[in-house]
């Protein structure tokens, strides 16, 4: 893993990443609303933590912005003419059977890379992110963070513009927590605009340029890190801070 000296409250290497707008989005199933109505937009350079008690919706508020799930109400939209591009890696990364270097060269075949170029451009990203002693082994077999490290380098060699992150160090030992954190730095560094989940306040004080805190399916605070971690305006971030607050 490239070793990162570079603090995240410098700004990314290239211009603002597009910015995420949520009108009143709303998502129910079979009759029950689990998240919303929210609205709010997300710009300027991040990274966004996505913070809140387990059930708090913060996985289905991923979904919807990256596209997996559709609203039942409202519009989730982005700023510019065209859809950015997008990756997201699981708290259990989604691998193939095959080797390491070819779940990268398959991700690549099927952004329509041409052929010449996918295995050079895969053998890069496993350096990077320190897999190259792995490059011929199975996906499967490898260890938790080595599974989630490369699940990032996969999505790195499609050059993101947004990148969601759900949970993507709660199974992995401080070692693995610390690689997939300096990934995350890699990828702020690029430029790409970085949403992601977890329930580590350690964490997220490292890693956060605004805090977007959920409970109850609804979003109860926006607001820059150092204002939310030291002066939080609502209850239920006041409660979650102080360790009180359970759904």
């Amino acid at each position: 893993m490239t070793s990162l000296n570079v603090p995240l409250t410098t700004s990314p290497a290239i211009f603002p990443p597009p910015a995420l707008r949520f009108d009143d989005v709303a998502f129910s199933h079979q009759g029950k609303q689990l998240f919303g109505p929210c609205s709010f937009t997300l710009e300027g350079a991040g990274p966004t933590l996505v913070m809140g008690p387990n059930g708090a919706g913060k996985s289905l508020l991923l979904r919807l912005a990256h596209g997996l799930l559709p609203p039942n109400e409202g519009q989730v939209s982005w700023s510019g003419k065209e859809r950015p591009r997008q990756a997201m890696v699981f708290q259990s990364p989604i691998l193939l059977r095959r080797s390491a270097l070819a779940n990268l060269t398959h991700a690549l075949a099927v952004n329509k890379t041409p052929g010449n170029a996918r295995k050079q451009l895969a053998r890069e990203a496993l350096a990077r992110f320190g897999l190259t002693a792995s490059t011929d082994t199975p996906a499967r077999v490898l260890s938790g963070g080595e599974q989630q490290r490369l699940a990032l380098a996969r999505a790195w060699v499609l050059s993101p513009q947004v990148l969601f992150l759900d949970e993507p160090t709660s199974a992995l030992d401080p070692v693995a927590i610390k690689a997939v954190e300096a990934a995350v730095h890699e990828f702020y560094q690029r430029g790409t605009r970085i949403v992601m989940t977890t329930h580590d306040l350690h964490q997220a004080k490292r890693l956060a340029g605004d805090v977007l805190f959920l409970s109850g399916g609804k979003v109860r605070e926006h607001t820059p890190a150092d204002s939310f971690f030291t002066a939080p305006v609502s209850r239920e971030a006041q409660a979650f801070i102080a360790g009180e607050l359970d759904e």
